[in-house]
């Protein structure tokens, strides 16, 4: 009578098992800051929308505004704490945070050097 083999031997899905592993031990890294530059991604898009809520307001009112929820009605992306702004003498800089980056802001500068990175180009947003 013949052998008939139906399924799999342990030694063939143990195999498999450590071939899976690897696998997500090469993947699982590569993926683990993911989160992080999104946050990142959504505080530097928010500080280059409040450059264009700003401008526009200076257009309308021949001044920069303090309070982004009166005069300009900006409102941040989730997580993203509302930025604090500085005005100078046509010129103006801001920082915001994150909820789930601790120790971590976003600065901008527009007529005047970035509040973060003093190197960064006007009215580029730049993380430290």
């Amino acid at each position: 009578m013949k052998n008939m083999r139906k399924g799999f031997t342990l030694i063939e899905l143990l195999i498999v098992v450590v071939i899976i592993g690897i696998l997500a031990a090469i993947a699982i890294p590569k993926f683990a800051n993911t989160k992080s530059k999104a946050y990142i991604a959504a505080m530097k898009s928010d500080l280059r929308n409040l450059v264009t809520a700003e401008e526009s307001y200076f257009a309308d009112s021949a001044q920069y505004a303090t309070d982004t929820t009166k005069g300009m009605k900006f409102k941040p992306s989730s997580g993203v704490g509302m930025p604090k702004i500085a005005v100078y003498a046509g010129a103006w800089l801001a920082t915001n945070t994150h909820s789930q980056l601790t120790s971590f802001s976003c600065g901008i500068g527009v007529n005047t050097t970035n509040p973060l990175v003093t190197g960064a180009g006007d009215g580029e947003p730049t993380c430290k």
